[in-house]
């Protein structure tokens, strides 16, 4: 796997070693060894996963923007086993020089790639394919009393969602989360 910096600091793009044949393709969709090699140099610790979700969705759903506030924080590494998504990730650490910025980019079946999400950040993604299955891996255990979010239609943010106005489909408790200017960040840098 190769583990690159993107233009926010505490995000990064994951790409495995593939290996394509007459059968089909192999890679190894995560090695703590080899990340452990890459990622502390980049963060001077290394990342645990702990728990590892899964989700399914249909053309249109958006879910997100979400975090856990801490001492619930969690780290994700996100991937997209069928179909295609848009991932996105917001910089919500106040007293980051790129605080409100977020870092979008397609993940899918195809191109296998992942993106790695620190700390600090709100994690949203938007189904573009008929059918999107979503896997990631997280550094804590989820803690539904440490819920928070920032509203996925924040036009502030400036995310091009790729899902036509009036075709977007989200849960109600993401329709409730507020805009970036109505909150209250609990990450300090």
């Amino acid at each position: 796997m190769t583990i690159t910096p993107t233009s926010i600091q505490g995000i990064f793009v994951v790409e495995p070693r593939v290996f394509n044949d007459a059968r089909g393709y192999f890679f190894e969709s995560f090695s703590q060894r080899d990340f452990d090699a890459q990622i502390v140099p980049l963060l001077g610790h290394t990342i645990k996963f702990v728990q590892d979700n899964e989700s399914m969705s249909s053309f249109g759903v958006m879910r997100g923007l979400h975090f856990q506030r801490p001492p619930y924080t969690q780290a994700k590494l996100v991937r997209c086993v069928k179909g295609r998504v848009l991932d996105v990730a917001v910089d919500i650490r106040r007293g980051s020089a790129t605080y409100g910025q977020h870092i979008a980019m397609e993940l899918s079946e195809d191109n296998h790639r992942q993106f790695l999400i620190t700390h600090g950040f709100a994690h949203g993604f938007a189904v573009l394919s008929d059918v999107a299955v979503f896997q990631y891996k997280c550094d804590n255990y989820y803690a539904p009393q440490a819920d928070g979010g920032i509203s996925i239609l924040d036009k502030s943010l400036g995310i091009d969602w790729q899902i036509p106005e009036g075709q977007a489909i989200l849960s109600d408790k993401d329709i409730r989360h507020p805009v970036l200017a109505d909150f209250d960040t609990p990450f300090v840098l």
